[in-house]
């Protein structure tokens, strides 16, 4: 049987067994109890029948004198009666009587509260058991996930792409095997180690790595582990997790998006769930000024906001060290992808460098993502290997999603999207800032996404110019104006592409000092959003005037590009037209079909005649 069934069947068991003792227990003073009249328990008095009587506020309780032969003395009870001379008659016939203010019914109240007080025990207990493991009794032990030695599974093997995170975590790996080698002159490692990047990029992973490499017990918790509905659970599960690491020195505490637990405290704390997060905090930074790093215990932190934190969490004592993990580069990303490779079995036609290129932006999340979405789609059609066509559409689906090619479009639609999407691949084309266009579609994919132009950069960019910035704002647009120049008609397909101009222009003027009206100039507030509870700052406050200019100029960009645009695309309307076609009939053009229409000798259009 079940060892957890045979526990639960147990309690149920005892709490019958408890209930029913109660229960005969209940009876024990009155073993048999008959009813009567008023008027026959009057006549039992007289007859000196009675030897004892219990007044009651609402029943008389009789017991009766015994019989010869009978073993046990029969109990009557009878409803009280307004009556003045009973106890005259109690005392003539020396009947002994007391008095009591509970009835009989009251010994069943310790079941009516113990009881459901014992169901609702076990039943938080169950709960807390399948939630977490622990029981209720434990819920103010820590949480944390310990892996010992090699338990992780994890070494600086299976993370790539971070060679400068790995550089500065090999010191605390040194540290953790090597201690006399620090201590003798003198040195101290950092208490914290607070790894900052963006979602996907392999903090939590390299944080394993790093246990891996030691050698040592690894505790690991997520920051909104430390949070329960009961006062005081969080601040316990601190110190009890930080007791365990003492215990289990050397070590490595590790704590996954701490920003759950360690956000900025509100000037004025408000009573309820946010005070409990605070004690938590503060118990935190207790317990990171009390345990001492020479027993070898590293603690361990990861966020992806790391502007939210609380600044007492950051400083020198606390988490010393800040290890940016940042999106890789085109390099990262091979070796990241050669990593995700390695149990893959790939075709004679996949370059890895090729598939780096074509992924820029990408962290390592997506690529694994893109390699296992590669490997599906290989062997749902069948193939022996996972060829170099299934990593295109990997990375298709994870930019654009899903193909939708059932879906049923009118003719009129197709020929609006194929319009539009050739506007962007003719600018992106045309302006020297742009990335080169590497596929156009008009399937639809994903939510919302009727078509696309694929543009892949030809190298990581760190830093773009203005001039760049305004090609950008030209291919933007330049579906909207395909539709002007061959419908004379807009649509709302390019609904998001204006979203996205108007943001960078606004960003040109507001941000980068890049308008030549208002100057070298930010009109955004330089520091980091200080988030509180109670709200938080976006920016400087501006006058209304400035606003204005500011609406201004950021018009005045955009207009100036939709101009520029229809310029370039009323002198291409012919490869306009040209690749629109190709699109309706092919669905997808590849970038060189493209090039190879632009560069073919098309006479500019004919001017119409004035008469």
């Amino acid at each position: 049987m079940n060892k957890k069934y045979f526990y639960n069947l147990s309690i149920l068991f005892l709490i019958f067994v408890f209930a029913l003792a109660i229960h005969r227990s209940a009876y024990a003073a009155f073993p048999v109890t008959e009813r009567i009249p008023y008027s026959d328990f009057k006549k039992l008095i007289q007859e000196d029948k009675l030897e004892e009587v219990i007044l009651d506020t609402t029943t008389i309780k009789g017991v009766l004198k015994a019989e010869e032969g009978q073993t046990f003395k029969r109990n009557v009870t009878t409803v009280k009666v307004d009556d003045p001379d009973l106890i005259k008659e109690l005392v003539e016939h020396s009947v002994k009587f007391s008095a009591t203010a509970q009835n009989g019914t009251s010994q069943y109240l310790y079941l009516i509260w113990f009881i459901p007080m014992i169901i609702f025990l076990i039943m938080m207990t169950r709960a807390r058991r399948g939630a977490t493991g622990a029981g209720l009794m434990s819920i103010g032990k820590s949480r944390a996930n310990l892996y010992i030695d090699k338990d992780t599974g994890v070494t600086f093997d299976d993370v790539a792409g971070v060679d400068e995170a790995k550089e500065e975590l090999k010191e605390v790996i040194d540290y953790l095997k090597k201690k006399k080698k620090y201590q003798r002159l003198g040195g101290k490692i950092p208490k914290g180690v607070l790894l900052v990047g963006p979602t996907g990029t392999g903090k939590t992973l390299l944080a394993k790595a790093v246990a891996g490499e030691a050698k040592v017990p690894f505790f690991s918790i997520s920051g909104s582990g430390f949070v329960e509905m009961f006062v005081g659970v969080g601040a316990a599960r601190v110190r009890d997790l930080f007791a365990q690491g003492q215990e289990k020195a050397p070590c490595i505490i590790f704590i996954d998006e701490i920003d759950a637990l360690g956000k900025v405290r509100a000037a004025a704390p408000i009573s309820g769930g946010h005070e409990e997060r605070e004690n938590t905090l503060n118990q935190l930074l207790v317990e990171m000024d009390g345990f001492d790093t020479r027993k070898g215990v590293i603690l361990m932190a990861a966020t992806n906001r790391p502007e939210i934190l609380d600044p007492a969490l950051l400083r020198p004592g606390r988490f010393d060290r800040h290890i940016l993990v940042d999106r890789p580069d085109i390099k990262g990303r091979e070796e990241i992808l050669k990593v995700h490779c390695k149990n893959v079995k790939l075709g004679n036609n996949v370059d890895i460098k090729i598939i780096a290129a074509r992924t820029p932006g990408f962290v390592g999340a997506d690529l694994a993502n893109v390699v296992n979405e590669a490997a599906l789609l290989a062997a749902r059609v069948g193939n022996e290997a996972v060829g170099m066509d299934n990593f295109e559409e990997a990375i298709n689906r994870v930019i654009a999603g899903l193909e939708k090619k059932k879906r049923v479009m009118s003719k009129k639609e197709q020929e609006i999207i194929a319009y539009h999407e050739s506007g962007h691949a003719l600018v992106a084309e045309s302006v020297p800032g742009a990335d080169k266009v590497h596929r156009i579609s008009i399937i639809p994919r994903g939510i919302a996404a009727l078509g696309y132009t694929l543009q892949l950069p030809t190298e990581d960019r760190y830093l773009l110019t203005r001039s760049e910035l305004l090609d950008r704002l030209a291919v933007l647009l330049g579906g909207r104006v395909a539709e002007e120049i061959h419908f004379n008609e807009i649509s709302t397909g390019a609904q998001n592409d204006l979203e996205r101009a108007t943001d960078i222009a606004m960003s040109m003027v507001r941000e980068y000092g890049m308008s030549e009206k208002m100057g070298p100039m930010t009109f955004q507030n330089g520091k980091k959003p200080q988030f509180m509870d109670i709200g938080f700052r976006t920016g400087r406050e501006l006058s209304e005037e400035v606003s204005k200019e500011i609406d201004s100029e950021v018009k005045k960009i955009i207009f100036d590009i939709h101009a520029r645009v229809k310029d370039i695309l009323a002198k291409n309307k012919d490869r306009l037209q040209i690749l629109a076609k190709l699109l309706m009939e092919k669905e997808v053009v590849e970038g060189d079909e493209l090039r190879k229409i632009i560069s073919e000798n098309i006479p500019p259009p004919k001017k119409e005649s004035s008469v």
